[in-house]
């Protein structure tokens, strides 16, 4: 009964992982007497079906294969959206439950005790006529893995990428039973499952920006890592969680949204971060055209950042998580550097006003050459695209090592660099952030960090209400009560 792998061989001391072609990966399945479920695909073609098909074998596998392309029969069939919206994770739902509760009633225990019933579903919209929008879709897959064991789930969002309605139908088509081979075959490793995904694909035909796994096989599974393993594996260029910890779609909860952003490494949240979020948040309100329910605060945390030491620690990542929404915080992990790429990023979902909130040393880094090399028309064309819109940059003011308090007006770039802040300066696209208390000048995040892992006390009070009691509670960043730091020494010893 136990489902494994034999998709890897030895050669010496070496492990060779081969990759199953996509006829062998259906007929694996197919030859498998105790798979056994349903094919429900609206809106591009019976395309993972008739791999099944194609095979061999399908009988034994294909329970029922079926498409309710008229928008009426697929509401009498699955019910009506309340937005009337047809390619929705919603729909996809319904559609999963629908046919597993079909294929409980039908196929009785009693006659199938080895079966492990699935339902796979897909709803997607290819690209249209005029080639405006590229199409995406929904897809996901209800099983399971022993007979007598609860539903797992996976489901992911996809986006294509390819300009031919054909190509997209054979992409979708191959990732439909990359998921279902990954599902029985790979479940023991979600990791891994998702590289999997894209065997005989490549990232230039399709993009995955949501998934998300529940059910017993998958109980200790952090969607949120699953998010970042999208990111990580260039699946995608940003995902994001919403204050409950669920990964959500980006397109879903950008669309239409004024946007606030804040960059930051929130290693951890300090009191400087929550006085930038409350005082530029307050001035981009006051914005023209822009309605307080229908504005969005993003904290942003790079790549890049979370590779600063190195590999990405993974549970350093999820201490971050935990603390932004614990705040009750949206996130977003991007594959982004520069910060015209993440309002690029925002203006493929929103049209309405932008907002930026950073520190002196983020502007000045932004007005430095260096980042701009790759791009024909260096640091002009990325001002053009960070500023052809109506963004503004809310600008929090840092203390020099002198004492001076550094703002807009008399912050140093390089001297080629001059006339061009000025220029935006001057046109009001920069605006400092004002009463500022100036003890907040003095805490960073990297020296509270230093002080939880070296057991010192005194950092409690740089950071929000709340957040140092989580930190001790959960032992987020290393943070261990068994250990003090004496003073005027570098020694730890047990607390007694």
């Amino acid at each position: 009964m136990k489902l494994t792998d034999k998709d890897i061989t030895l050669k010496g001391d070496k492990i060779i992982e081969h990759v199953p072609s996509i006829k062998d990966k259906t007929l694996r399945i197919n030859l498998n007497e105790n798979i056994y479920g349903t094919f429900s695909e609206i809106g591009a073609g019976q395309e993972t079906v008739r791999h099944f098909f194609r095979a061999g074998g399908s009988s034994g596998t294909i329970a029922k294969a079926m498409s309710a392309y008229d928008k009426d029969f697929s509401d009498a069939i699955y019910g009506v959206e309340d937005d009337g919206r047809y390619v929705t994770e919603s729909r996809l739902k319904k559609m999963l439950t629908h046919e597993v509760k079909i294929i409980e009633s039908r196929l009785k225990r009693e006659k199938h005790p080895h079966k492990m019933f699935f339902s796979y579903a897909n709803t997607v919209a290819t690209i249209d006529f005029a080639k405006q929008f590229k199409g995406h879709g929904w897809v996901g897959i209800k099983y399971q893995v022993e007979p007598d064991e609860d539903y797992n789930e996976i489901i992911l969002h996809i986006r294509f990428k390819e300009n031919d309605a054909r190509l997209q139908q054979e992409t979708l088509g191959i990732l439909g039973v990359n998921l279902i081979y990954g599902a029985f075959y790979k479940y023991n490793d979600p990791k891994k499952l998702l590289r999997y995904l894209y065997d005989h694909l490549d990232k230039d035909q399709l993009e995955i920006d949501t998934i998300n796994f529940s059910g017993p096989r998958f109980a200790n599974v952090d969607n949120r890592l699953m998010s970042l393993q999208l990111v990580k594996n260039g699946m995608t260029d940003a995902v994001m969680f919403n204050p409950d910890g669920h990964n959500v779609l980006p397109a879903a909860v950008l669309y239409k949204k004024n946007i606030l952003a804040l960059r930051g490494s929130f290693r951890p949240v300090t009191k400087v971060n929550m006085d930038i979020l409350q005082k530029s948040h307050e001035m981009f309100l006051e914005e023209n055209k822009v309605d307080k329910e229908k504005t969005l605060v993003v904290f942003e945390i790079t790549l890049s950042n979370l590779r600063s030491e190195g590999e990405i620690d993974e549970r350093d990542f999820l201490d971050r998580a935990e603390l932004l929404c614990s705040i009750g915080q949206t996130v977003m992990i991007s594959n982004f550097q520069e910060y015209y790429k993440v309002v690029e990023y925002f203006s493929n979902y929103t049209k309405a006003r932008m907002g930026l909130a950073m520190g002196v040393n983020n502007l000045i880094d932004i007005f430095d050459e260096k980042y701009y090399r790759h791009l024909s028309g260096g640091i002009l064309e990325a001002f053009g695209k960070l500023f052809y819109r109506d963004l503004k940059v809310f600008l929090y003011p840092m203390k020099d090592e002198d004492g001076t308090i550094i703002n807009s007006e008399n912050l140093k770039v390089h001297p080629r660099m001059k006339e061009l802040y000025k220029f935006f300066k001057f046109n009001g696209k920069v605006v400092d952030i004002p009463g500022v208390k100036e003890e907040y000048l003095e805490i960073f995040s990297r020296e509270v960090l230093k002080m939880i892992n070296k057991g010192q006390s005194g950092w409690e009070h740089m950071l929000p209400e709340g957040i140092a009691d989580l930190i001790k509670k959960n032992h987020l960043f290393g943070y261990d009560p068994k250990k003090l730091l004496p003073a005027h020494t570098d020694e730890t010893v047990e607390n007694p």
